[in-house]
């Protein structure tokens, strides 16, 4: 092939010019549609400069570009910000840890042999321009620099090396109260917690998201609804909202930035005591259910190591379907998870001892969603684009299922959490989500709760002390994990601290990751 390409050299250079535009675009969270002014730009400096094309050219047919291993890794954080929409590196490695297999994502592998492919073909594009002119290549070389030391993948580790250096790494640890409950009601209630996929309370602005949230809105106002539940880092994704919310910690993978860094977990955060090791002491019989394989993210592994006796996910839930078949990508669809949970609670109650039921949707999952039948015909067609009709979909049968279960009786003496389980990621509605402050959706139902709304800066850390002293139960100080009860005067991290100087601790913290993952054998003696 000529190095001069002379016919195909505007085509190579407008490939560079977009895929600029859209990395530009992706970095800064803008809209696609900056990409093409990105484009023009470079189309006319790379004209003005004759790029590709140089008066007094010195070609080498055989230069080695240096920057094709940073460009290659910039793709990567493309992939995962078009997934994910804030890149965590704490949620790769984890789920690298504790196994990807059975997910629901098959359009995101499709989405990653897209990206593959343009990459192969920038990479070609720019070992053209590094060949053909001569000041490409005296370019380059700061050029990697800058490549690396901007990628918002590698800047994370950075930053984290950056904090290990500059503190002692026990500060959070410092703050961590091991739960203990010093006083437990004489009849403890029962407990139902509805975690709802990336149904955040964002979405209750009308103004961005019109009646998207009206359902979850008319439910709250027979409860308690609390505003100001911030997202901390190493709590952005399904198993560290539910570790954070039930153990009062953000998930520090195990073996971040250690030789074990990649090998396969035989235990999930076994070195504390989570929400359910506490009531299954006090004599409940814990179930959780998930339309989703169990075998995911160590979900199943995590439930069946803190005190929960029946652990049920896709592969034995859809032997109980009337259609075996009416399953999305990754399970069951909700109509049928909660007509299912609504039968075990009925099995449940009709039993002596108390009972907590814990169960997961899906219907709101990003990018688009998988609204179950029974929205469907409710709200009409479904264009499987629009997540909105998805968050909708959540609303209504979260509602539906408090309400059955209210009319049945089945909620007397049980204190009922209808809680989002994190912060959306990337979705159809993603810049109307980033356009203002985020925050989680909290809301209490029960025997001895006065509806109402609490306003308090907090996280899903705070959660599990505030639900404990929802059910009656006492804690020393108000406090459990690193959560201060909302319910008490005790004041949260964030109300001290703030969001974003409480993830610099977390980028910085050891001994608290250490107790995380420490098992019996790695006790200190």
């Amino acid at each position: 092939m000529s190095i001069r390409l002379p016919a195909r050299r505007w085509w190579a250079l407008g490939y560079l010019g977009l895929c600029i535009g859209y990395t530009a675009t992706t970095v800064l969270a803008l809209r696609h549609a900056w990409t093409l002014a990105a484009l023009l730009l470079w189309l006319g400096l790379a004209w003005l400069f004759r790029w590709g094309d140089p008066p007094h050219a010195r070609r080498v047919a055989n230069a080695r570009p240096w920057s094709l291993l940073p460009l290659a890794l910039w793709w990567i954080y493309l992939y995962l910000a078009d997934t994910f929409g804030k890149v965590d590196v704490g949620a790769v490695v984890f789920h690298l840890q504790a196994g990807i297999g059975e997910n629901g994502s098959g359009e995101r592998i499709i989405a990653a042999v897209v990206y593959t492919l343009a990459g192969l073909v920038m990479l070609a594009a720019v070992t053209w321009l590094v060949r053909a002119d001569h000041r490409w290549r005296l370019l380059e070389r700061p050029l990697v620099l800058f490549l690396l030391a901007f990628n918002p993948l590698l800047f994370g580790l950075t930053l984290q090396g950056a904090s290990i250096v500059a503190d002692d790494g026990a500060w959070l640890e410092r703050r961590y109260t091991p739960p203990r409950l010093a006083a437990s009601p004489a009849d403890p209630p029962d407990l139902i917690y509805l975690y709802l996929e990336s149904t955040e309370a964002t979405y209750a602005d009308r103004a961005r998201f019109g009646d998207a949230y009206a359902d979850l809105r008319a439910l709250g106002e027979s409860g308690l609804v609390f505003h100001g539940i911030r997202q901390l880092d190493n709590t952005g994704w399904t198993m560290a909202g539910m570790i954070a919310s039930q153990c009062g910690t953000p998930l520090m993978p195990a073996g971040l930035m250690h030789d074990s860094q990649f090998e396969p977990l035989e235990h999930v955060v076994p070195g504390i005591d989570c929400l359910g090791d506490l009531l299954a002491d006090q004599g409940y019989r814990l179930t959780f259910m998930g339309g989703a394989s169990n075998q995911f993210a160590g979900k199943g592994l995590y439930y069946r190591e803190h005190g929960f006796d029946t652990v049920l996910g896709r592969d034995t839930l859809r032997r109980r379907l009337a259609d075996p078949d009416y399953l999305n990508s990754w399970g069951l669809y909700d109509d049928s998870l909660l007509d299912l949970a609504t039968e075990r609670i009925r099995e449940m109650k009709a039993q002596p001892q108390p009972f907590g039921l814990f169960a997961i949707t899906l219907a709101a999952h990003p990018p688009y969603g998988h609204p179950a039948r029974a929205c469907r015909e409710r709200q009409g067609t479904f264009d499987g684009e629009d997540i909105l009709y998805s968050v909708k979909c959540t609303g209504w049968l979260a509602r539906r299922f408090v309400e059955r279960l209210r009319r049945e009786g089945l909620l007397d003496d049980t204190l009922v959490v209808v809680a989002s389980d994190h912060l959306s990621m990337k979705n159809s509605a993603w810049q109307s989500l980033i356009a203002g402050p985020r925050e989680n959706t909290l809301m209490l139902f029960g025997d001895g709760i006065r509806p109402g709304t609490v306003r308090r800066e907090a996280s899903m850390v705070d959660v599990l002390p505030t639900l404990l002293e929802a059910m009656g139960f006492t804690l020393p100080t108000h406090r459990a994990g690193l959560g201060a009860s909302l319910l008490s005067p005790a004041r949260t991290l964030v109300e001290r601290h703030g969001v974003e100087p409480l993830n610099e601790r977390l980028r910085a913290e050891r001994a608290l990751q250490r107790r995380l993952w420490q098992t019996p054998s790695t006790e200190s003696p």
